[in-house]
């Protein structure tokens, strides 16, 4: 499902854009009306595998047809064309709807936008040939020639770049607008991970809280019951202190998590740029998705998708392209002027052309004769796309190392999901049942049932805080990737949480 995040307003008018004439530049640019556009405004939550496929060359149109902002002009809503509407959040709102009002209200995400519009206005600047000099000279003291006296000269001068250093600034310039945008995916990518990861840990917390809440419910018919045996004689005092001992340490667990809440949501709001105190509705549990595949082939992936290591390929081009411009500069610029002489009538009007104003051709050339400065130029070039290159293998190990520790921790958490849910609870489940009946028969002790119990709900507990580091790790798999990574849906009906278990009553105690 593709999310119509604010951003995606773009792919209106590509904002590669000249203002005049269909120059062509190769860079790739145009993810924003194409198919990058709609890859980067998938959900984390989508299972789509498809690469995004950017064209190698774009062309310029009109850079004022794109809008002011593509984030915040959502004033002129009168037609579809528009784009989309600002998203809104209710108490119905899934997790997808959480991650588009976020990519669209996001502060960060502007200021990322804003930034590659400020890069792609360059194109049209630095494509541009020098402005035209016009001078102006009068003749203090004329010059008395054979047509006439010169009064005056008018000057146009226009000097002309070495061949190819404007399309080659006009390229470099297109690398680094084509950085920027890869450096404004990141921005998305990593604000929808931070959303998600926010989400999950929420629902990590609303989870807890209800079992807890479960939990202190079946304590307190516990205490309730060994109350009313220790009041007609079968029960002893330590039981019952015992287990309100449990019962005020199990309180006071529910008021901290509930007392969690708060700043959870705080750092949600934080996010979508909401205040603080806004109200997000109790989580349900989240979708469950678990990646397929192999970290191995994902590193592969990544070294080809992922936006940072796109942005620094896009610098080392830009780089590239510098290189050959300070190569240019010290090659010598072409002026041709034209200057036009203002001519008096000549004293003897007989004479032919009397009062003619000449007009002058002038060519000249620059002479680059300072060569050390030159050199020395691209020196800089070179070594500043040696370090990029060398910055971008680092990169590209980091990101390696990052993705197979979240595979890791993806698998691990997904098997300790299982583990729990098929093997672990069910068994302290029925644990449970049979303590309470020894319990209720008199077999087994207060303090071996508090015990079951307490396990039942640690292992319940563990199972949530196993699938909020599940969906977390994929979350971080999809920005590593810089796509989304291939997954199925899991079936969260599997194995049993608190599920019919049998609560103690006053009713059945027997003196």
């Amino acid at each position: 499902m593709a999310i119509p995040i604010r951003a995606c307003a773009v792919s209106a008018a590509c904002p590669f854009i000249g203002r005049s004439g269909p120059l062509l530049i190769p860079i790739r640019a145009c993810a924003v009306s194409a198919a990058g556009v709609l890859s980067a405004c998938s959900s984390p939550f989508d299972t789509s595998y498809e690469p995004a496929q950017t064209p190698r060359r774009v062309t310029l149109n009109t850079i004022e047809s794109a809008p002011a902002s593509s984030f915040r002009d959502r004033d002129r809503q009168d037609s579809a064309d528009e784009g989309p509407s600002q998203p809104t959040l209710d108490d119905a709102s899934s997790p997808d709807d959480y991650v588009r009002y976020a990519l669209f209200h996001s502060p960060e995400v502007e200021s990322a936008y804003q930034t590659w519009r400020a890069a792609s206005e360059r194109l049209p600047q630095v494509s541009a040939l020098p402005d035209p000099r016009l001078s102006v000279g009068f003749f203090l003291d004329e010059v008395e020639t054979r047509t006439g006296a010169q009064q005056a000269r008018l000057g146009m001068q226009q000097t002309f770049p070495w061949p190819g250093k404007l399309s080659d600034r006009e390229d470099a310039a297109g690398r680094a607008a084509m950085a920027s945008w890869r450096r404004f995916e990141g921005v998305r990518l990593a604000l929808s991970e931070r959303v998600v990861a926010a989400l999950h840990e929420l629902a990590y917390l609303d989870a807890s809280t209800r079992i807890t809440q479960e939990n202190l419910d079946l304590l307190r018919s516990f205490e309730q019951v060994v109350r009313a045996r220790y009041r007609v004689g079968v029960g002893s005092h330590p039981e019952l202190v015992r287990a309100q001992v449990e019962l005020g340490q199990l309180e006071d667990r529910l008021l901290q998590l509930r007392a969690l809440r708060p700043p959870l949501v705080g750092e949600l709001n934080a996010l979508l740029n909401r205040d603080a105190t806004a109200s997000v509705p109790v989580l349900d549990r989240l979708p469950a998705r678990v990646a397929i595949g192999d970290a191995a082939p994902l590193a592969e992936i990544a070294r080809r998708t992922n936006p940072g290591l796109l942005a620094l390929d896009e610098q080392i081009a830009e780089q590239r392209l510098l290189t050959e411009v300070a190569r240019a500069d010290g090659l010598p610029d072409l002026t041709i002027g034209l200057d036009y002489l203002v001519t008096d009538e000549a004293s003897n009007s007989a004479i032919a052309e009397s009062g003619d104003d000449p007009i002058m051709l002038t060519l000249g050339v620059n002479v680059p004769l300072w060569r050390d400065k030159y050199n020395a130029g691209v020196r800089e070039t070179i070594a500043r796309r040696l370090a990029v290159s060398s910055r971008r293998a680092d990169e590209a190990n980091r990101i390696a190392s990052a993705l197979h520790r979240a595979w890791f921790e993806h698998t691990d958490a997904d098997r300790r999901v299982r583990l729990y849910d098929k093997t672990l609870i069910p068994k302290a489940t029925e644990s449970l049942r049979a303590s309470l009946a020894g319990f209720r028969a008199g077999e087994t002790s207060l303090l071996d049932l508090l015990d079951t119990e307490r396990t039942l709900l640690e292992f319940a507990i563990a199972s949530e805080r196993a699938r909020s580091e599940r969906g977390k790790a994929l979350a971080r798999l999809h920005t590593l990737v810089g796509e989304q990574v291939p997954t199925r849906i899991v079936d969260e009906n599997e194995g049993a949480q608190n599920e019919d278990i049998p609560t103690e009553n006053t009713e059945e105690v027997r003196p």
